[in-house]
Order: C-alpha cells, then structure tokens, then sequence
C-alpha cells in the first residue's frame, strides 16, 4: 500500500513539473492571430504573430514556416509559407499574413502549424505551435443605388 501511495506521489510530482514547464514556455514566446471577419467572396489577410519575450529572440537565419490546412469554403493560394513570405520581422517579433478567401458563408477554421526557433545568448529552441485561426465569413449587403431624378413639389 505505501508503495502504491508513493508511486502516485511521484507520478502527480512528475505531471505537475511537466505542466509546470509549459507554463515556463509560455513566457519564452506568444503567438497570436485576431480572428478575422470577410465578405464571402472577398479576398482578405489573417496576420499570425510570433513574439520572444523575456530576453529570447526569434532566430534571424534559421528557418521559419507556416503550413496551412484550409476547411471546405475557405481557398488558399499558398497552403506553406515560408521566411520569404513574412510580411513582417525584427529581432523579436515575425508575422505573416496569410491570404486567402471565402467561398461560402459561416466560421471557419484554418489549422496552421508554425515551425520557428527562439534564441538567447546562450541557447537556441526550436518550436512546434499549432494554431486554429478563425475567420468568419458573411454574405456582403447588397449595395443600395440612390434614384436619380428631381423631386417634385406641389
């Protein structure tokens, strides 16, 4: 019985430090994307960002790629992109902006996996995110055309 009773010990020990250094993780770096609202038929950008933090910076030579998975509904022109395609980068920070377009109306989702390596003085990470970036796709107002013509006053 002590022996089970320690082995469970170890175990929750061994899950809390692991969940304990994700938490730590999570400070190296933050990639974020706003969820993004298009006209079906509109061709728009959803920006990914990728952030350091705490003294890490994002690798200027090593390679950085964004691979993308579009659902039903959603076209992309380029399902990888790579350093090539940021439109933006600097020593911590690096986004992309991802084109695509909307073929029919509701929320969707585009799976991405971004591949990236952070840095500090002494040390150097690669990383794996998954991402889901959410678009929300509506059928466009029609547009309302004024009369032209005089009124008439009595």
């Amino acid at each position: 019985m002590l022996r089970t009773r320690t082995t469970i010990s170890a175990l929750f020990v061994t899950v809390g430090l692991l969940h304990g250094s994700a938490r730590a993780e999570d400070k190296l770096y933050a990639v974020t994307q706003a969820p993004t609202k298009v006209a079906v038929g509109a061709k728009s950008t959803i920006s990914v960002t990728i952030d350091a933090k705490n003294g890490w910076h994002v690798n200027g030579e090593a390679p950085i790629t964004l691979s993308l998975t579009a659902p039903a509904g959603i076209t992309l022109p380029k399902a990888k992109l790579s350093r090539a395609d940021l439109a933006a980068s600097s020593l911590v920070s690096a986004r992309f902006d991802v084109p695509f377009e909307a073929a029919e109306p509701g929320a969707k989702v585009i799976a991405a996996e971004a591949h990236f390596v952070i840095c500090q003085e002494s040390a150097c990470k690669p990383v794996r995110e998954m991402l889901s970036l959410n678009v929300e796709a509506s059928v466009a107002a029609p547009v309302v055309k004024k009369a032209k013509g005089k009124v008439k006053k009595s």
